[in-house]
Order: C-alpha cells, then structure tokens, then sequence
C-alpha cells in the first residue's frame, strides 16, 4: 500500500494564536505556563486534524516558538558565549552527560536580543531560509564548539503525540545542513570540521526516539539541492553511515529543488527512504524511482515523492499528478510514499476561512488542508488501482485486494472532478488574461529600462537640489504601527466609520510622524506608511490581477505573520496608490519627504505567483505598474522616491548557472520601475536580509542613486562585498537592528560606521536603521533615532576636524 505523509504543518494556528501568546509573553500579560499551553493545544489540534484528514504519518518536531534551527541548534547546546550559558560535562566523555536545559528566556534572547528575563544581548544573525521568505537564525560556530544533547523538547513533544495514538515521524535539521547554515565566529576555520563533534550527539537523539518506540524519523538535508563542494558532498557518505548505527528507519528528505548532480549519491546513502521534490524537481523523481528500483523489493529504499505543492497556493492537477505517479508506482509499489512537496509551513492554514471570497478563484486554490486531502487522495487513487484516460476516471480491472475501486468512494470521485473544473474555470477565465496588458508588455523598449544621465551626473544635480550633508540620515519608511492605526483600518474595513473619518485618522499620524523626525533631525524624512497593512500587500489591493484573502497568514519569523496576495491574472494600475499621502507628507516640511513604494521583485516574491506564464513576465507587468506611480509621485513634486526590493537576493536559484537569467530579468524589471525620472529625482531602493555579496554586480546593475541594507545583525560582514568591488552610487548600512527590542547607543551605530568608512568613501555613506520601523515601539524607536542622528554628528565632526 502507498502510504501518505507530511513533512510539517503551519505552526502559527489558523487564527494566529501562537503569534498572540509570543507577544502577550513578550510584554509579560502572560506566564509560560500559558505560552506553553498554547502550544500544545496547537500541536494536539494539528495532529489530530492530520489524522484525521488519512494521513498515515504525522511530523513531530515541526512546531517551533520561534524558528525550527534555532530548536537544532539550541537542541545540540550551540549557545553562544555572550548568552551566559554554560555546558557541563566533558566533551571527551565516553557517553554524552545531559547540560543544563535551555530555557525558553534564553531561546528569545538569541532569536530576538531580549526576553522577559535575562539581560538584554546580541541577537543572532537572521537571513533568508534558502529562496523562501521564511527567515530563519543563523547558527555561530567557533573553532573550538563544543556539542551536548541540551533540550528534551523533541522528546516531550513525541511524548504528548503518543499519548495522542497518532502515528508519528519525527523531523530533525540534519547535521550537514545545519552546519552549512551556520557562520565561523572568532577564527577562521572550516565548519565541516565540527562534524565529528556533533555526529554523537545526533545519534544520541536517534537512540532516544527508538526507545521510544519510534519507527521512523525525518531528517532533512535541503543543501543537497544546492551547488556542494565534493568535500561537503564526501561527508554525506560519513555522516549517514554513522547515523545508521542507530538502526532506526531515517528518511532523509530534500526540498526545493531538483537534485542533479547529487541524486545517485542520495539514492545510494545508508538511508531506509529519501524524499524528493516533484514539483520543483521535474522529471527527476522518476530517475530516482528508476534507480532505487533496481534494489530488491524486500530490502529496496522507500521513494517518498513531494507531489503536491508546498509553496503555492493553486489546487493540484489531480488527474496531471495521478499520471506521473503511475510509473513510480509500477516500479516501486508500496516503496513509494506520497507526501507535499515540502512542509506546509510556506502557505496559509485553511481555505476554509475564506468563505467571503469569489466563489470561482476560491475553486482554484489550495492551503494546508486541502494540501493533505490531495496528498490523500492520490494515495487512495492509487492504492484503490484508479486510473485517468482523456480526462475521465476509471479502475483499472486489477486492483490491490480488499481496497474499494472508485465506484464505491464518492468523496474520491467528488475531489478529482472539483480539481478538473477549477483548471478548466480557470483556463477559460477573463480575470487571468487582459489583452491590453499584453500589448504595453511587447512594447518595452531600451529607452524605458535607461536614467537619461550616467550617475555622476545626476549625483551633482542631486545635491544641487536636495543640499544632503555629509553621512545623511533616514529610515527605510514605515514607523510604529500603533494599535491605535491599526484600529481605525479595522473600523474602516468593518464599516464602522466612514472613509472621510478614516482619511483624517491617517492624516493626523502621518503629521505626528513628520512632527517626530523633525525634532529627532533626520534629513529625509518618510510619511509612516499609517495607512498600509503591509509593503506587498497594500500595493497588491489597489492593482489589477490580484486577489487578497481574510485569513490566509503565513510565518516570516517569529511572531511576524504576512498574508500574501496572489496574483490570479495580468497586472495593472488602475489609479495612482501612494501620491496624495505622500503629497501631503512633503506639504508639511521643507525637509525631504521620500515616495514608498514596494518594487516588482519583490511584491512578485512575497506573492503567491501564478503559475500559468513565466515568472518575468508577471514581474514586467508588475514593473509597469510601479512606473506609473514614480513618474505620478516625480509630477507631485517628490524628489526622492524609494523602491524597496527586499526580496531580490531571495529569488535567486538554488543552482549558480541560474543566476545570470534569473538576475537578467530582474534587474531589467528594476530599472523599467526606476527609469522615467529626471536626473534630479533621487531613486532609492531597499534590500534586508540578504546575502548579496556574491551579486553585487547585479545590485550595481540596477543603476539606484542609493542602496540601504542590512548590516547590524552580520557586525557589518556583508560590507565586504566592498572590499574588491568599487561600488558606484551611495549607501546606507542599517546600524539599527529593527528586529531587536534593543536600542542600540549613539557610540555602538559610530562604531559600525567606521567599519564601513574603511571599505567606503565617506561621501557615498548614508545613516539608517536596517529595515522598517513597522513592528517597533515609539519608546524605542525615538532614543534609538536621536542615537542615529547623534552618530552622524559625531562622524560629520570627525571628518571636518580632519578636514575631510
């Protein structure tokens, strides 16, 4: 029998409980008896709905009160020193002793710097996991890191789903991932190194899960669809020799992409099954069924193949999808597991909450839930020996004994012929396809993706106009969004009030806004974004082609949930979005307003996309779309204009040899969004939480007067990229960590700034935190400001003493 499994489940519940109970413990309205009661009621309820739904396997493991590798990495002891937390134990003991329990206060200093006791510290470094917009906190490795088994939460948690008679199936970070993710601290030296030190550990909790009378155990390993070096790829070999001393059923599972290069090493590891992505691995899992077939049928690996989505949001072809499996199933038979592609942690809960939405796209779509009944029912289908021919179920006249063809399953038949009707309603649907978007599309030419000056020039008139002093301040452009803001949106959407009050409401915080800057002494001012729920999704209400749901959040980090639009069909501008707040912004101060506005890259990112054209050419819709609204903010007398494209470095392919096209088509959708401007209109743009070293050309490519980035959680690192590269415009390092309650003084944001006048030329250097204010308080953002301006200050004396 095919047997059906998931790889993880939304941790955040459907309506956002886990973020509340983070943030009532945070502000200490709640104990953590309560926090953790929350949780467990979050996992009871996941499982049992899992269960509930067919599947054979549930994950354990996957619920996380922040981020699942910081759980591996508080798990294996990996505390850094500033935390104050010591091991005990020798590390050349013959048996692993248990250090102390880290405790949940310590887990939310490291992911967020502070937590309701402990001393404010340091958060860990938080970047992007792999090309999702889930971020993750980053592993610290020093040469001499010592490991020790340091949290019983995987343990306990597999005790509460027994104790709940739902079969299980552990989910562990494996160890090679989780030292790929991880960055050198102190001396340099090679991660790979720590892997004979961390082994023993992970094979103690592998021997602890068996005696717990576990049967199976998920251990993921993503980097295999990465570019590895042969030394990396050599140590898979090691490693799972080693782990399979446990004698216990591992499933070693990937994600993400295809395997290439690295699918006959994975095919012949010491592992009981692997797991592949089907959906954005392509034909590669027959390949990979092919491979494993040739191992007998009593001691063959199990194929488990990811054949649902995991990081989109369209219904599956079911009748498509039956039609691949067929093959596997030939070869493999009851080896082969069906699972989603990769843990459902990427798309919303259940579409069972958006009962309010259009009838005919709520057809089209899928979330969590109904990821697991198509998972289900492709099992069912296959083990019940159904088949499809032109569009039409049938049985085969062989079927396995004992299971019911598809006659006697009505609910079987119903879900295949609802997934057959959404792609047939959504094929013939003229809310997808516009031609006149079509025809603005074929018309892009040279002259819209060129600035009519090369930067220097348009530097000087610049200047000429704006009269920026040296190490220029400002922010990335939300600030505070005070319950009082996000009342009065919900009184406005609810009816309660009527627009005009609403109008007034937003108005009156945006003059506070600018009221706050000015007695801080920022020198470019934002208006606050009141009025915007979020960067993508503001913008995504007011274009054409979009669609927005009620409930349908997702994890970014943390507490931090987003509620993604999904893009149904052309995308276009019906009417100006941002021009008349930022108008009346500009309206009242002398100073320097910047127009917000979101880029292509970005919104298309941290969308659902659709999935019937190439992902460039939505983006170019996209682009068009923010054109319009430049040149409308440049007529409205807005001289500075900022286009974030946080999500640019996120996009990118797993694979180098993708890079090129990839950062071809994105970059050329940048500069059609920036380009209609005069040379004295300053073009911003924004990146957070990216490694872009390794793309700096490209960045450079995008031809903005200024790049702002994140720099205060990596010390500055990813400044290096300046060392070699002779960057042309200016920049701005964040030296506020936004995502850490933590106000940093005016002496710790001086620092930083000498790190990056070594690599850069002070007349290039902008002043400013690393990301929106959004998701702060006014009692922290205000000292942490005045700290800014006070840093620039002290850096201006300290150039015009030297006579700089």
């Amino acid at each position: 029998m095919v047997r059906t499994h998931n790889l993880g489940f939304p941790r955040i519940g459907v309506a956002r409980e886990l973020k509340k109970s983070l943030e009532a413990y945070w502000r200490k309205e709640v104990d953590e008896d309560s926090l953790r009661d929350t949780g467990r009621a979050l996992r009871q309820r996941h499982w049992r709905l899992q269960h509930d739904k067919g599947l054979d396997l549930l994950p354990v493991g996957d619920f996380s009160y922040y981020d699942q590798v910081l759980d591996m990495t508080t798990m294996l002891g990996a505390i850094p020193e500033r935390f104050g937390w010591l091991t005990t134990g020798s590390p050349d003991a013959a048996e692993l002793t248990w250090s102390p329990e880290v405790d949940i206060d310590l887990y939310f200093r490291m992911a967020r710097g502070r937590a309701p006791s402990g001393a404010a510290v340091e958060a860990c470094e938080m970047t992007k996991w792999f090309d999702t917009n889930y971020h993750f906190l980053v592993p610290e490795l020093r040469h001499d890191q010592q490991f020790q088994l340091s949290s019983t939460r995987l343990f306990d948690e597999l005790d509460e789903a027994q104790r709940q008679g739902v079969s299980t199936k552990p989910v562990l970070i494996g160890p090679l991932t989780w030292l790929w993710l991880g960055k050198v601290k102190g001396r340099d030296f090679d991660r790979l190194s720590l892997l004979e030190r961390v082994l023993p550990v992970y094979q103690t909790i592998l021997q602890r899960l068996k005696s717990r009378g576990v049967n199976w155990i998920q251990i993921d390993e993503p980097i295999l669809v990465l570019d590895l070096p042969e030394a990396w790829r050599a140590a898979f070999k090691t490693t799972y020799a080693s782990l399979a001393k446990a004698d216990v059923n591992c499933l070693l599972a990937t994600y993400f992409g295809a395997l290439e290069d690295n699918l006959e090493l994975v095919c012949d590891l010491p592992v009981a099954g692997i797991h592949l992505d089907a959906v954005r691995g392509g034909d590669e899992i027959l390949a990979a069924a092919q491979l494993l077939s040739k191992a007998g049928s009593a001691d063959g690996k199990i194929l488990s193949a990811g054949i649902v989505d995991g990081r989109n949001v369209w219904r599956t072809d079911l009748d498509a999808a039956l039609t691949r499996l067929y093959p596997l199933h030939a070869l493999l038979g009851e080896r082969l597991w069906l699972a989603p592609s990769c843990s459902l942690l990427h798309v919303p809960v259940d579409l069972e909450g958006e009962l309010a939405m259009d009838a005919e796209v709520r057809g089209w779509l899928a979330f969590a839930c109904q990821k697991i009944d198509e998972v289900v029912a492709l099992g069912r289908a296959l083990n019940a020996g159904v088949r499809t021919r032109d569009g039409r179920l049938g049985t085969e006249h062989r079927r396995p004994a004992g299971e019911s063809g598809l006659a006697e399953n009505p609910t079987l038949t119903a879900l295949f012929a609802q997934a057959r009707s959404a792609r047939q309603s959504r094929d013939a649907s003229t809310r997808v396809h516009r031609p006149e978007v079509g025809k603005r599309l074929a018309g892009v030419a040279e002259e819209h993706i060129q600035r009519h000056s090369a930067y220097a020039e348009r530097a000087r008139s610049q200047q000429a106009r704006l009269k920026l002093p040296l190490f220029p301040t400002t922010t990335i452009g939300s600030f505070p969004q005070t319950p009082a803001i996000r009342g009065v949106r919900r009184q406005l959407k609810q009816g309660e009030i009527k627009p005009e009050v609403y109008v007034q409401a937003i108005k009156e915080e945006i003059a506070q806004c600018i009221r706050e800057q000015e007695a801080v002494g920022l020198d470019v001012l934002v208006h606050g974004e009141a009025e915007r729920n979020d960067m993508v999704e503001y913008f995504g209400e007011l274009l054409d082609g979009f669609l927005f749901t009620a409930n349908g959040w997702v994890q970014s980090y943390g507490s931090r949930c987003v509620k993604p639009p999904i893009i149904i069909g052309d995308v276009s501008r019906p009417t100006p979005m941002t021009v008349a707040w930022i108008r009346y912004a500009q309206s009242l101060t002398d100073k320097p307003v910047k127009g917000m506005l979101t880029g292509p890259v970005t919104i298309l990112n941290w969308s659902f996309v659709r999935d019937d054209q190439p992902r460039s050419e939505t983006c170019l819709q996209i682009a068009l779309a923010i054109r319009d609204e430049v040149r409308d903010l440049e007529a409205a007398g807005i001289n500075v204009i900022q286009i974030d494209e946080a999500a640019l470095r996120e996009g990118l392919p797993l694979r180098r040899r993708h890079w090129q096209a990839y950062l071809a088509w994105t970059v050329r959708a940048f500069r059609v969004a920036a380009s209609g401007v005069r040379d004295d209109t300053q073009i911003h743009t924004h990146m957070c939480y990216s490694e872009f070293n390794d793309i700096i050309e490209a960045v450079a490519a995008m031809d903005a007067d200024v790049i702002t980035i994140e720099s205060s959680r990596s010390d500055m690192r990813l400044l290096k990229a300046f060392e070699d590269f002779s960057y042309p415009s200016q920049i701005g390092p964040g030296v506020y960590d936004i995502h850490s309650p933590n106000v940093p003084s005016a002496a710790e944001i001086a620092a930083r700034m000498d790190k990056a006048v070594a690599l850069i030329a002070p007349q290039q250097l902008w002043i400013n935190p690393d990301c929106g204010l959004k998701t702060r308080t006014w009692d922290e953002v205000k000292p942490a400001l005045i700290n800014l301006v006070g840093a620039a200050e002290q850096m201006r004396a300290s150039y015009f003493k030297r006579g700089e």
